[in-house]
């Protein structure tokens, strides 16, 4: 156990092998970050549409901030928390805790009071970060209410107004910067940034990562993808919180030495005005924003020749979406496999199109290694399915004050379980069949949601689609149908839309039961569907409209 109270679950003498054979870099992220500094000070870092910040800029910006929090009394070990939306300001946050040998907890706009309150007492967060408001509400009001509950919270930062009893993000920026002799030496093994993971449980999750774990493994995962680090241009459309967002600081910035693209919110337009004109080699997104914006005929009127592909992740991507993406994009496709919790596998430039539709790569010991074990975690034969597990250089270190999850998820050995089910094929790819969890349950037969919604993505008029069960009191479950159709389509009826996932190959007892159209399917924080407020929606809608529940808009 470290200072801080986390414990690498991963042994020691892997993690030793691992920096022997070079794959980490030993050095703090921070450090690795300096380093790009002094190679290129004026190289852009950060941009977005209004501004453009470059490396000596943003390390400026960083020591400043590290004499603020280093006054305000955070030390090695300390969880600095926050939820901002993306800017250079969450670069800036990140570093400078690292620099401190502080832990960073950011989580993406849009979390409720009850997550925070539980995000904010998991880690024992000592300063939090936030918008003076989002979305309509107050979040400094919120945090004053929760404050009580959190007792290891004792500095609030506003990103805005001043503020009674909080300090400004403003203020901090105008602190003297720090004296460089007064900067802790800061081991490359100790936790820099908890990334957050919903799961399957009822309360969103911590996973510690170390300084190492970040540059080495998911900085490496973006070097396989483009080696020549410092011209690797990488818009994120979806929050720097989230743990595909983590990336952005620690891989493009400290690991590669390449320039971080941001808008404050996903937005259709905007993106298509930052492809324009900010030239992005790669695109960071998951499948509901490149579907929305491949549906929009703007992006066929802009140059898109900067493009070397859209990185895909955060959850399964159809294969009709994927071609549609390849046609409007103009570029490669790269969908990734991963997740917070220490998963990496992702297709390269170098596989064609029918690999990308069926398989999820190669996995790269460099970065992750997935064996296939049965349900006694015992490895199974090459080509049997069995459960996806996982580890490597960018293995986390564990869930944070949760023993309970790190039981249930990971082993002496340090390998995380996933709950997905998949195979390694003769030529060494990953395929995935599905998650354990991830099946609707109609009269004692299975039926995988994914499936049906790869087949209703294919239809011409849909931009994206989402199954969802529907309780029964006699069968358990019935099958809701959730579909965005293009503009100014006409809308299929139940009937007709049965027919045509009939004509596609559907069994008949997997059909829906039920059809609702949305103008656009409600989004998680990080970006993806999100099937928990689709169901409940559903419940309520059933509660107030049956018998006449069969077909619905939105």
């Amino acid at each position: 156990m470290n200072h801080s109270g986390v414990i690498d679950m991963v042994p020691a003498e892997i993690r030793k092998q691992w920096a022997q054979n070079g794959i980490y870099p030993d050095k703090s992220v921070y450090e690795l970050f300096c380093e790009h500094v002094r190679r290129h000070p004026d190289s852009p870092a950060v941009i977005s549409l209004d501004q453009t910040i470059t490396y000596a800029e943003l390390l400026d910006k960083i020591h400043r901030l590290a004499g603020s929090l280093k006054a305000l009394g955070i030390v090695s070990g300390d969880v600095v928390a926050y939820q901002l939306p993306n800017s250079w300001r969450s670069c800036v946050i990140d570093l400078a805790a690292a620099a401190l040998g502080a832990i960073v907890a950011p989580f993406p706009p849009g979390r409720g009071r009850l997550d925070i309150q539980s995000l904010l007492r998991r880690c024992d967060a000592r300063l939090i970060v936030v918008e003076q408001e989002y979305a309509g509400t107050d979040l400094c009001k919120m945090i004053e209410t929760i404050r009580p509950t959190v007792l290891s919270l004792r500095i609030l930062v506003v990103d805005g107004r001043s503020r009674k009893g909080w300090h400004t993000m403003d203020d901090l920026f105008q602190a003297e910067p720090v004296e460089l002799s007064q900067l802790p030496e800061v081991s490359p093994e100790s936790p820099v940034r908890l990334l957050i993971s919903s799961g399957t449980e009822s309360e969103p999750k911590w996973v510690a990562y170390s300084h190492n774990a970040l540059a080495g493994g998911r900085g490496r995962f973006l070097q396989r993808i483009h080696p020549d680090g410092g011209t690797f241009r990488g818009l994120y459309l979806m929050p720097l919180g989230t743990a595909f967002g983590s990336t952005a600081t620690f891989g493009i910035l400290s690991w590669l030495g390449g320039s971080v693209i941001v808008l404050p919110q996903f937005d259709v337009a905007a993106a298509i005005q930052a492809i324009a004109e900010l030239k992005p080699t790669y695109i960071f997104g998951v499948p509901t924003m490149f579907q929305r914006i491949a549906a929009d005929p703007a992006l066929s009127k802009i140059d898109t020749s900067s493009l070397m592909a859209i990185i895909s992740g955060g959850a399964k991507i159809d294969e009709a979406s994927i071609r549609r993406c390849t046609d409007a994009f103009r570029c490669g496709f790269i969908s990734l496999y991963g997740s917070a919790d220490g998963v990496n596998c992702h297709t390269t430039l170098d596989d064609d199109l029918e690999t990308v539709f069926r398989k999820a790569g190669r996995p790269n010991p460099d970065v992750c290694s997935i064996r296939i074990v049965d349900d006694q975690k015992q490895e199974v034969p090459q080509g049997c399915i069995g459960e996806i597990t996982a580890r490597g250089p960018i293995s986390p270190m564990q869930y944070v004050n949760a023993p309970d999850l790190d039981a249930l998820y990971r082993d002496e050995e340090g390998w995380v379980y996933t709950g997905d089910l998949g195979l390694i094929d003769n030529d060494g790819y990953l395929v995935l069949s599905g998650r354990k969890k991830d099946i609707i349950i109609r009269g004692g037969i299975n039926i995988s949601p994914a499936q049906i919604e790869n087949i209703a993505v294919s239809h011409p008029a849909v931009v994206s689609a989402a199954c969802v069960p529907v309780a029964d009191p006699d069968l358990g479950h019935r099958v809701c149908l959730c579909l965005v159709l293009r503009d100014e389509v006409e809308r299929p009826s139940l009937s007709q839309f049965a027919r045509y996932l009939r004509e596609q190959g559907l069994e008949t007892n997997k059909l829906p039961e039920y059809l609702r159209y949305y103008r656009q399917l409600p989004l998680s924080p990080a970006g993806k569907i999100d099937k928990k407020q689709l169901t409940a929606e559903i419940e309520f809608v059933q509660r107030m409209t049956e018998p006449g529940f069969a077909q619905w808009a939105h």
